[in-house]
């Protein structure tokens, strides 16, 4: 064997030897290791409602199926259920839950709703009054008479916490003064000093960016079901506190819209919640590896 060879051999079993023992640390030390699965309303909060069923009831029944599946699939993972009966947990409970529990990831399910169509069906006249006195005249108006439709709306959406709430979600987890690991704290002791304040925001940005990620294999795998995905979204005009307060990658999952007859039918039948818990814990594995492969 030629001094080349020999080189290019020795070159080669370095190379084997480290990424051997680079997948035995991401395999031993995962990144992912606690995911927590939260079934919005729930209690006296029984959230959107449809023709027969509520938002509290088939959230449930998705996150225990989700849980069964992922206890399943990825046994070496710690899974946490904010509720697994019928009971009311204020938006701040379950965002403490998730937090104290130290959850690497937030999954939380939701029911969409849209209001009924409002259309003007046509016009009458309604008698109104003016002036005092011998003045005093009726006269009349015109006003729209309207009429209610059942609202087309129906799809899927992913909600990460809207960008303009990193502030509240780096208080969160400055508030939290967990990271990686405890090490790269040791040098910040004061959680409110300028360098734990910058640290928390830089973390916010990575896990807005994570959470979109995540968000994006959620849908990716709702389309491939049929379903029609309505892309991942920020609601800017008002924040989503189990988002925005949670110290980890955080996803609200709009499965579908009760108001819908065929979606409330879908959501409620074994075949729609096997499908649709399927998709998310095939997006919830995929973004694990991708995570603790890094």
């Amino acid at each position: 064997m030629s001094v080349k060879t020999r080189f290019f051999f020795i070159l080669m079993l370095l190379c084997i030897l480290s990424q051997s023992e680079i997948f035995a640390q991401t395999t031993k030390n995962p990144k992912i290791r606690t995911i927590i699965i939260d079934a919005g309303h729930g209690g006296t909060d029984v959230g959107a409602r449809g023709a027969y069923s509520t938002e509290a009831q088939i959230t449930l029944q998705l996150a225990l199926r989700l849980d069964t599946l992922l206890r399943s699939e990825i046994p070496d993972t710690r899974i946490v259920m904010t509720r697994t009966t019928d009971i009311y947990h204020h938006v701040r409970e379950k965002a403490n839950i998730a937090n104290n529990e130290k959850g690497d990831l937030f999954v939380c399910i939701h029911v969409n709703a849209a209001q009924p169509r409002k259309t003007v069906s046509g016009y009458k006249s309604v008698a109104y009054y003016k002036g005092k006195g011998s003045k005093r005249k009726k006269l009349y108006k015109k006003v729209p008479i309207y009429s209610t439709s059942p609202n087309p709306a129906h799809g899927t959406s992913t909600y990460v916490w809207a960008a303009d709430r990193s502030d509240e979600k780096a208080q969160g987890i400055s508030d939290d003064d967990r990271y990686e690991s405890s090490a790269e704290v040791m040098d910040v002791p004061d959680v409110n000093s300028p360098e734990a304040v910058i640290k928390a925001r830089l973390w916010s940005q990575k896990f807005f960016k994570n959470s979109v990620q995540l968000g994006t294999l959620i849908e990716n795998e709702f389309v491939n079901t049929g379903r029609k995905s309505l892309g991942v979204l920020q609601r800017n005009h008002m924040g989503i506190w189990v988002l925005q307060a949670t110290n980890m990658p955080a996803v609200l999952i709009e499965t579908g819209f009760i108001t819908d007859k065929d979606e409330e039918d879908y959501l409620n039948s074994e075949s729609g919640q096997l499908e649709m818990t399927r998709a998310i814990a095939n997006a919830v594995i995929k973004y694990k590896k991708t995570i603790d492969g890094k």
